[in-house]
């Protein structure tokens, strides 16, 4: 006859049992929630590049639309061109014939005015079009802002507008000069578009461990959400008379120099856009 174990000994191996069984499930537990962990994570990264992947998607498909836009632009402005030319030496001779009839002199102010209109459309296409390489070279910022505050004096004059300028003579950039100075002169273009009543333009630069910051902040209403989130889009406007691509260059120009473009509102009022170069820029130029 099998001798049963006794009860303090079935106890003991009743508690050994329970321990493993209980070192078993936690394990499986352990393992289970490392799973379970493991595959949010998974899921988690998965959402990150689906999303990342619609971005670049929407870029791409963004980046097709423009170059086949680049390109129909670019055949119609200098189509447009090639038809301005004679136009405006008829005009020429037309004033000159006209110099003693005041009312006639009148209308052809306005169609002069409407021929001026059609022809910065035209420079804007062709610059927007424009696919060259910047021709880099060390550029004083400070003559730069000079060169454009000086071809718009007429303007600012008329508008009552004072430009307060706070960059250093010594500070010297990496860039291409032609495109540099269109991108100054879309951006105090587009100030002085907010401040037809007049007001105050305020140019500082910076220069720290990350590159230059040229910014040009104007005292006018300011910007909304949506203008501040579309302001580089090509063709957006809010301006009747707009082609929509004037801050589209000034990003282009910005991009192909390594660096950037950003719009802001000022704490103190009116809008801040910030021209960025990169650090490098600096370094080539020094």
């Amino acid at each position: 006859m099998t001798e049963q174990p006794s009860v303090p000994l079935q106890a003991e191996l009743l508690t050994a049992d329970d321990h493993d069984l209980q070192t078993v499930l936690s394990a499986w537990h352990d393992a289970t929630l490392r799973l379970e962990q493991t595959h949010e994570a998974l899921r988690s990264e998965v959402r990150h590049l689906t999303d990342e992947l619609e971005i670049k998607n929407r870029e791409l498909a963004r980046e097709n639309r423009l170059a086949d836009l680049g390109r129909i632009a670019s055949h119609v402005a200098h189509e447009v061109r090639n038809n301005l030319v004679p136009v405006a030496l008829y005009m020429s001779l037309l004033r000159r014939r006209l110099s003693d009839d005041p009312g006639s002199l009148d209308v052809l102010a306005k169609v002069e005015s409407g021929f001026t209109s059609l022809d910065a459309t035209v420079n804007d296409l062709l610059h927007f079009t424009a696919q060259r390489d910047p021709q880099l070279r060390p550029l004083a910022l400070r003559e730069v802002l000079e060169d454009v505050f000086a071809g718009l004096a007429p303007q600012l004059s008329a508008q009552g507008v004072d430009i307060t300028t706070d960059v250093p003579r010594q500070l010297v950039i990496l860039a291409d000069r032609d495109m540099l100075r269109r991108a100054i002169m879309n951006l105090t273009l587009n100030a002085l578009d907010a401040m037809p009543d007049g007001g105050e333009l305020v140019v500082t630069s910076y220069s720290g461990r990350h590159g230059v910051e040229l910014e040009i902040a104007d005292s006018g209403p300011g910007l909304t959400d949506d203008v501040r989130c579309r302001a580089f889009e090509p063709f957006f406007t809010t301006k009747s008379g707009g082609t929509g691509l004037g801050l589209a260059i000034v990003c282009r120009i910005a991009e192909v120099h390594g660096g950037d473009v950003v719009a802001a509102n000022c704490p103190e009022g009116g809008a801040a856009f910030t021209l960025r170069f990169p650090r490098r820029a600096l370094e080539a130029a020094a």
